[in-house]
């Protein structure tokens, strides 16, 4: 490995000689070497595991790395990432991604490595916080952590490491923004067509070298892609699923007989990955990335930060002097820093993970405090399907869960499932959606789609997606093949580890057992249609919004919603979310899973029959309603209300109200101590301890064995004669309103031909209270 010029080098013996005292955080600008040079001189000290946030950089790090060392891949150097995995037990330097990292730190692999190095820690990814803070807490590791960004001083200070700093290798670059006003942020607007007048802007002025533009995803490269076709370079694609051409390409390095290269690449350029003959940057300052919005975890576009936009710019000095355009605005506010992920995500994963390595993640070193709401949330999320126990521990259910690399909900459902084929179904489904969104397109043209429901009847995104994973060719739909080509790679290793048979090439199974138990699994995942709003469904907490794409019939009365995507709504706090994977479930699936609540309703008496109807309610709407003859309970609440209506045992109801409602008084008025329970409990109990099970019990009941033992009765004539709660005058019938801290009694007119107002000779003594008349909205004082 050629290593002229390098920066880092002049850190060697500072470096080797602070790893051997203990850990080091090197704080060193892009184009240094240092995510090349320091795990090959960590290795002086034994195995070194380097830890780098995205698969694209760590498996391009390890073929530089091992090119350099004259070595190949898999052998002094090697690199283990999902789905992909090329080292041995004598591998001197490995790099894998965070998630393997934690999957080996659990499985106590990480003890064969004496030094861990944590690359591009300013990018604050939960699960490399997560691994600073396991790895600080001891296992005997030292640690290298490597930044451009971060404040290299504070984490040294955390840590107790040394601090070393690196100057990197770049030429001056001429930085022009191309937004007509200063302050003008970044914006996805027309965002294809501003980008492409700047690259041919650069190609036309420039001085032959490559362009790298950056772009917050998949979605806005494509557009920009379609938008240069017929541009005098060659345009390359670089994302986490861009073709592998496309990503050997980009790395390649700068052929001079070539036309420039035109690289449309989202972040993952920003730091790792070193794109060779670049001199030019466009920078859209935009990145995709999530934040925590009403408790939920929402992604949306979102401006860089002002170290991300030198981070960008930088690209452009590495061979000579450079320039950046930058669409947007000079003097456009930036924030100086992105904020780490922990503050901005579900922290259900990290909670798992750190449980599965024994601790507890609320007790680890974090370098800034956990959000107490998230931690609570995703604790109560794990401990609900089965992951956590009571006291925080993980379980045995816990642990299978973690060891499937799909997200832990995903792999919850794969597991719950109750028989080989669903189980199957399932991980298939699981693998479908942990490969990306919106890789399997269903035909917008009818005729195409009509074929389509000949071949798959059921109008079902999770039907639809296990399918294009499954089938080659579906009638009409559109298939990104290296998502598809990823996700069956996922799939067969989830099936792997399950136990489960190879992945078949159709969709033979009964799928009915499969969603009844997810919708058993998840519960809080199935939704019902709103009645008035079709397009928006609840499950009696949370909203979602069928999308668009999606091919949930419009019949379907509830859905299972197995993935979903939220975005910022109107207003500071709206969040609005799509549900982008649903399957149909029938209402009777709601029923079976005990997820309606049953109410008893419009008691009756026909023909001296006691008749009533059970409905069952989930998230505001009807889902069965039955008429029944009540017994037990059911039967006494239908009793109860009948009574306090006067359609049974009269007098009994009207007394029982008025007897509460003159012991409420009485203790108000500190006559007397004790609680005033509400009627229709307390009737319940009262027949169910005179043992009424059913309606012909009643004939053992008289009006007074429901009577309340409240005021006293050799009190109660005077009490109520001082204080009545209600009154008759001539032509005016008066209900008796009493407030007895503010001292005030309102009698409220209920029926009665009269017109004038009630005068105070007329009425109760009340010494001391003022007395008050409404009539309908009129309040006038009686004097």
């Amino acid at each position: 490995m050629s290593t002229d010029g390098l920066p880092i080098e002049r850190l060697r013996p500072d470096f080797e000689r602070a790893l051997t005292n203990g850990h080091v955080v090197v704080t060193a600008a892009t184009g240094s070497g240092k995510s090349t040079r320091l795990p090959v001189w960590s290795r002086a000290r034994g195995r070194v595991l380097v830890i780098e946030p995205r698969r694209l950089a760590a498996t391009s790090l390890a073929r530089f790395v091992a090119q350099g060392l004259g070595s190949t891949v898999g052998d002094g150097v090697g690199y283990a990432v999902r789905l992909d995995a090329r080292h041995g037990p004598d591998t001197e330097v490995v790099f894998v991604t965070p998630g393997i990292a934690l999957r080996w730190y659990g499985e106590d692999r990480l003890r064969r490595f004496s030094t861990v190095v944590l690359d591009e820690f300013h990018e604050r990814r939960w699960d490399t916080d997560l691994l600073l803070a396991l790895l600080q807490a001891g296992r005997g590791h030292h640690l290298v952590v490597t930044s451009a960004t971060i404040a290299g001083e504070q984490l040294a200070q955390h840590l107790g490491a040394h601090h070393l700093r690196s100057d990197g290798r770049s030429y001056p670059v001429d930085i022009a923004h191309r937004a007509d006003e200063p302050r003008r942020m970044p914006e996805s607007r027309d965002i294809a067509r501003r980008v492409a007048e700047a690259v041919r802007d650069a190609l036309g002025n420039g001085d032959g070298g490559d362009v790298l533009v950056f772009l917050p995803g998949k979605g806005e490269i494509q557009a920009c892609y379609q938008a240069l076709k017929g541009a005098p370079a060659t345009v390359v694609r670089l994302h986490a699923s861009a073709p592998a051409a496309d990503q050997a390409d980009a790395l390649a390095p700068r052929d001079p007989a070539r036309p420039p290269r035109v690289i449309l690449s989202t972040n993952v350029a920003e730091t790792s990955l070193t794109v060779p003959g670049v001199t030019t940057v466009i920078d859209s300052g935009l990145e995709r990335r999530t934040h925590r919005r009403n408790g939920r975890t929402v992604l949306s576009l979102h401006a860089i930060s002002r170290a991300s936009a030198d981070q960008r710019a930088g690209r452009a000095g590495r061979v000579q002097p450079g320039r950046c355009l930058r669409l947007w605005g000079r003097q456009a506010p930036l924030a100086e820093l992105t904020p780490p992920e922990i503050h901005r995500e579900d922290l259900s994963e990290l909670v798992l993970a750190a449980a599965c390595a024994g601790r507890r993640a609320d007790n680890l070193p974090f370098p800034e405090a956990l959000p107490e709401p998230a931690l609570v949330q995703a604790t109560a999320r794990l401990t609900r399907l089965g992951a956590l126990d009571a006291e925080g521990r993980v379980t045995e259910r816990g642990r299978r869960l973690f060891h499937l690399p799909v997200d832990t909900e995903l792999a919850h459902l794969a597991v719950a499932m109750p028989d080989r084929e669903s189980a199957g179904f399932m991980a298939d489904l699981a693998a479908a959606l942990s490969t990306g969104r919106r890789w399997v397109h269903a035909p917008a043209d009818p005729a195409e789609e009509e074929m389509l429901s000949r071949t798959l009847p059921r109008r079902c995104d999770a039907t639809l997606l296990v399918a294009a994973l499954r089938t080659a060719d579906l009638p009409g739909v559109r298939v990104d093949r290296a998502s598809r080509k990823e996700a069956r790679k996922l799939a067969a290793q989830l099936r792997e580890l399950m136990g489960l048979a190879r992945l078949p090439d159709t969709l033979g199974e009964d799928l009915e057992p499969a969603f009844a138990a997810a919708v058993a699994a998840l519960p809080h995942r199935t939704y019902i249609r709103r009645e008035k709003r079709r397009q928006a469904m609840g499950n009696g907490g949370d909203e979602i919004l069928v999308s668009e794409q999606s091919r949930l019939d419009a019949e379907a009365e509830a859905a299972l919603c197995l993935d979903e995507h939220s975005v910022p709504g109107k207003g500071t706090r709206q969040t609005v979310t799509l549900g982008t994977c649903l399957a149909p479930v029938p209402l009777q699936g709601l029923l079976d899973a005990g997820l309606g609540e049953p109410m008893l309703e419009a008691p009756t008496l026909e023909e001296g029959r006691l008749l009533a109807r059970r409905t069952w309610r989930y998230a505001g709407r009807i889902i069965h309603s039955e008429a029944v003859v009540p017994e037990g309970a059911p039967a006494r609440e239908a009793m109860a209300r009948l009574i306090l209506d006067n359609r049974l045992l009269k007098p009994a109801g009207a007394r029982l109200q008025e007897d509460l409602a003159a012991w409420a008084l009485y203790v108000a008025l500190g006559h007397g101590e004790g609680e005033t329970p509400e009627a229709r409990p307390w009737l319940e109990a009262r027949l169910e301890a005179l043992g009424v099970a059913s309606q012909d019990d009643l004939a053992l009941i008289e009006p007074e064995d429901l009577a309340f033992e409240g005021v006293p009765e050799w009190e109660r004539a005077r009490f109520d004669e001082h204080f009545p709660r209600q009154i008759q005058l001539p032509d005016l019938l008066l209900r008796v309103h009493y407030h007895v801290r503010r001292k005030t009694v309102t009698i409220e007119k209920v029926s009665g031909s009269r017109k004038k107002d009630p005068q105070r000779w007329e009425l109760p003594a009340w010494p001391g209270w003022r007395v008050k008349y409404q009539r309908a909205s009129r309040v006038v004082e009686v004097r």
